[in-house]
């Protein structure tokens, strides 16, 4: 993820089961870039609080989506 700091990043959730009420199994996440955060293996996800914190990247599976869909998931913020 660090090739591109400006690019914007999402993932799609693929386990929630340690965090049932801050994430959503199969729902699209805004992912921020964290260079140590990723250097633990973790992601810094806009979650259903609409706050960024650390999960583990295995929760999730980064997507790269068409830029309509990017643009539509940014007006929804």
């Amino acid at each position: 993820m660090t090739e591109t700091q400006n690019k914007m990043w999402f993932a799609i959730c693929v386990n929630n089961a340690e965090y049932p009420a801050s994430l959503e199994l199969h729902k699209i996440y805004r992912v921020l870039p964290d260079e140590e955060a990723e250097v633990d293996g973790d992601l810094r996800v806009v979650d259903e609080s609409g706050e960024d914190y650390l999960y583990s990247a295995e929760y999730f599976v980064l997507a790269e989506l068409p830029q309509a869909v990017e643009k539509s998931l940014l007006q929804k913020a």
